[in-house]
């Protein structure tokens, strides 16, 4: 199969995306997927994104992680998709798309910002003293000290394949809080095995984690291995944040044909 394919990233989380609005790449294998994710061998990516046609939307979020298998929600994908969606001639002031964890609202800022709003999130739950939610992907956030010279691809293998998340798997966050309004994260994600230069739904878990106002708006700053992003959302309760956003740059790298 020859497909015509985009190259984006968002803070060095990268994706390749196919344009399937005519269904020609619906029948890829979960193995050409993997293959073209590899960086070896392929592509290479974070995962690979399909944006196609669905009533009622601007679009549809497909999206497989770098193992080949279809995967939960993507939030720098997602920033990503809804640039790209501006870019093949999609014109919005606000994007309406559906994805895998259901219906998304995002914005292009006039300095090229993506803002995409999250699912709301019901629930953190404690786990020792570490923390677990779900933003669209399940995570796991561990507080520690001194983030910059951690092990996070042992650490996060060593949870990750636990005998708690080994089935499902589970993406794991570690979190150094350097102030009340911003933290560092570092995330190794399931599908992918490893840590990646950034995870929009692990910052998003994080920022709640590290709430600093009680109830009420938050805004906080997340430096990642690729870059900043922000998260702005409103703290009800320990069991209620709704209007989350998740905001930052989204780019196109290049574009090209490959056969797989």
């Amino acid at each position: 199969m020859k497909i015509h394919f985009y190259k984006y990233q968002g803070t060095g989380n990268d994706f390749v995306i196919l344009d399937n609005r005519d269904g020609q790449y619906s029948a890829i294998s979960k193995e050409q997927v993997k293959h073209i994710c590899d960086r070896r061998f392929g592509i290479g990516a974070d995962g690979l994104m399909m944006l196609n046609n669905k009533p009622g939307y601007d679009f549809e979020m497909k999206y497989f992680n770098a193992d080949g298998g279809e995967s939960s929600m993507c939030g720098n994908g997602g920033r990503c998709l809804v640039k790209f969606a501006s870019h093949i001639g999609i014109y919005k002031n606000i994007y309406h798309f559906i994805a895998p964890d259901g219906p998304h609202e995002a914005e292009i800022d006039a300095d090229g910002t993506v803002s995409l709003k999250m699912k709301d999130v019901t629930k953190i739950a404690e786990y020792g003293a570490d923390f677990l939610l779900d933003t669209g992907s399940p995570h796991y956030v561990k507080l520690i000290s001194d983030v910059l010279n951690y092990d996070v691809y042992k650490k996060g293998h060593d949870i990750r394949y636990s005998d708690e998340f080994a089935e499902k798997g589970i993406n794991v966050n570690f979190v150094q809080q350097k102030s009340d309004f911003e933290i560092i994260v570092r995330t190794y994600e399931r599908g992918v095995e490893d840590e990646t230069w950034s995870c929009g739904t692990g910052v998003t878990a994080s920022a709640l984690v590290c709430y600093h106002n009680e109830n009420g708006y938050n805004d906080v700053t997340v430096s990642t291995k690729g870059g900043k992003l922000r998260v702005e959302y409103d703290r009800l309760n320990d069991d209620n944040y709704i209007n989350i956003f998740l905001c930052g740059p989204a780019e196109k790298v290049y574009e090209g044909d490959v056969e797989v």
